[in-house]
């Protein structure tokens, strides 16, 4: 089998992060929120980073899908999934007798909610693959200086950003935008419900299109653009200044959590290089679960600075008041392959693998736009859809599923040709993500069009649950750096010249095939 070749080159390096027994845990302990895109987890970990068996709870939600794009979920069911999770974690043994010292949590970036004045969401939660404000990022790039706003708040002009779906909002909802008190993320709300206060974190609003990179506050001239008042967003705090002091019935509810520190939410992204031992220009960071993205958090104050100019396909995010989030996102991942497996093998993904391993890389004829999903990094099309070029009646299963798997390498091979000039030049790659841990074909064509060897975190962590937890326990003194966290490797792949060789072929061809289809199919 083809499948036994392509993995030939991968090396086996070491069991990965730990999960361990309560009476191994070395505390204090904390507890990781983790509010993800399909579903709220739970967990502990022990100050070495050590995942607690039998601490985890997980619920799984289903995002609201409408007509036109839009891609909704319920404030008010994450909330009770987020309550829910924490009632089903302090229930086991592992909770009760852990030295829990702190909570820290993450979510996804870019959701967009609607708080009204007495406190209650007026809106649901807009995700950033609702693509309904397309034509409004579209309009709204025409009035502003796009590389300036790209240069002050790290973010495109895009549907994927608060801008255009606040600017959508005004449109097409006016009567829900006069109900709107503060615009927030679902974690200001959740903090909001468990302490009093709304605000936000540095991480959490970065990802919004309205934070100024320079200044770390509302970016007046997105406000000014967006007849926006200051008032109507949360006020802004680093992430290592705590909530203390649970509001009832909560406190009631969970004892042992109600007067230890809470820390604000950092973007899931921030937290997956954190837990992944990816802190520092050394390391960047490649997350394929739903959606995909490569990241490389750079220091403040280090040697190597981080770029006083932004490339024009990297987006800044941060972590904290110190650390620059610097990378790309792709909107198609797990989600596309996910997609092919439903439809062409009743979801069974490994029959469909088996069958893309039997293929040579590029050996199918195929030159694929895996655009499903639309596009934020590299291209940033609005209205981008998904073509496949080349089929014959010969094209098999395989074939497709190898081609996939191949166009969505090429679309992070682009994001990493700017994110290597901003590393040192030794830097290593840290594979995470649920979708690409579950292919080791998909890892292998990585680093094979990479050309640098990937190196795949244990299967079993979480990498953004884990930093989270490990944040809260850095801002604790606990741990003196975060760059100190261990990033042990399960498993690691090497590149193959050949194959390298024929990607890059093939890499031409899919930016040929984006350039000839752009005016006909991604900006209409």
């Amino acid at each position: 089998m083809r499948l036994l070749n392509d993995l030939s080159r991968a090396m086996d390096t070491g069991d990965g992060m730990r999960t361990i027994g309560i009476s191994e845990a070395e505390g204090p302990c904390a507890l990781a929120i983790d509010v993800g895109s399909s579903s709220v987890r739970c967990l502990l970990y022990d100050r070495s980073g050590d995942q607690i068996a039998e601490s985890e709870v997980q619920l799984a939600y289903t995002q609201r899908m409408t007509p036109g794009g839009g891609s909704e979920s319920d404030p008010g069911e994450l909330l009770d999934l987020v309550t829910r999770c924490i009632d089903g974690v302090a229930e086991n043994t592992a909770f009760k007798n852990a030295p829990i010292a702190a909570v820290g949590m993450t979510s996804f970036w870019h959701g967009l909610m609607g708080i009204d004045r007495k406190g209650e969401p007026c809106t649901p939660v807009y995700m950033w693959s609702d693509k309904r404000s397309g034509d409004d990022a579209l309009a709204l790039a025409n009035e502003v200086d796009v590389r300036e706003v790209h240069q002050r708040t790290g973010c495109r002009v895009h549907s994927s950003y608060w801008p255009a779906k606040i600017r959508w909002l005004r449109r097409t909802q006016p009567e829900t935008l006069a109900r709107v008190q503060t615009w927030a993320s679902v974690t200001d709300y959740l903090h909001q419900e468990f302490f009093g206060p709304l605000a936000t974190s540095i991480s959490m609003a970065s990802g919004t299109g309205l934070l100024n990179g320079r200044t770390l506050d509302w970016d007046a001239g997105m406000l000014d653009a967006l007849d926006l008042d200051p008032e109507q967003l949360p006020e802004i705090r680093d992430r290592s200044l705590a909530y203390e002091g649970l509001d009832e019935p909560f406190a009631t509810r969970w004892p042992a959590l109600a007067n230890i520190p809470w820390f604000p939410a950092i973007g899931d992204g921030a937290a997956a290089n954190v837990g992944a031992g990816c802190v520092g220009d050394d390391r960047i960071a490649m997350t394929i679960g739903t959606s995909a993205a490569m990241r490389l958090i750079v220091a403040e104050g280090d040697d190597r600075q981080p770029p006083s100019v932004l490339p024009h396909r990297v987006w800044r995010y941060r972590l904290d008041r110190d650390h620059q989030v610097l990378g790309g996102a792709l909107s198609n991942g797990g989600n596309v392959t996910g997609w092919f497996a439903s439809h062409l093998a009743q979801g069974d993904f490994e029959e469909l693998t088996s069958a893309a391993a039997r293929v040579e890389p590029d050996g199918h004829g195929l030159t694929v736009l895996p655009l499903l999903a639309g596009e934020r990094s590299p291209s940033w099309h609005e209205n981008a859809t998904g073509t496949i070029s080349g089929l014959r009646l010969s094209t098999t299963v395989g074939d497709l599923f190898r081609a996939t798997l191949e166009a969505t390498a090429y679309r992070m091979a682009a994001i990493y040709d700017d994110l290597r000039l901003l590393a040192a030049p030794d830097h290593e790659i840290h594979a995470n993500g649920a979708a690409v841990l579950a292919s080791p074909l998909w890892l292998q064509i990585i680093a094979d069009t990479l050309d640098h060897q990937l190196d795949a975190v244990d299967a079993e962590a979480e990498a953004s649950a884990r930093g989270a937890a490990l944040c809260a326990l850095e801002s604790l003194g606990v741990l003196s750096s975060l760059r100190d966290i261990d990033h042990e490797v399960s498993v690691s792949y090497f590149p193959e010249p050949d194959a390298h060789a024929r990607y890059l072929a093939a890499r031409d061809r899919q930016s040929a095939l984006e350039a000839a289809i752009s005016t006909i199919s991604l900006d209409h």
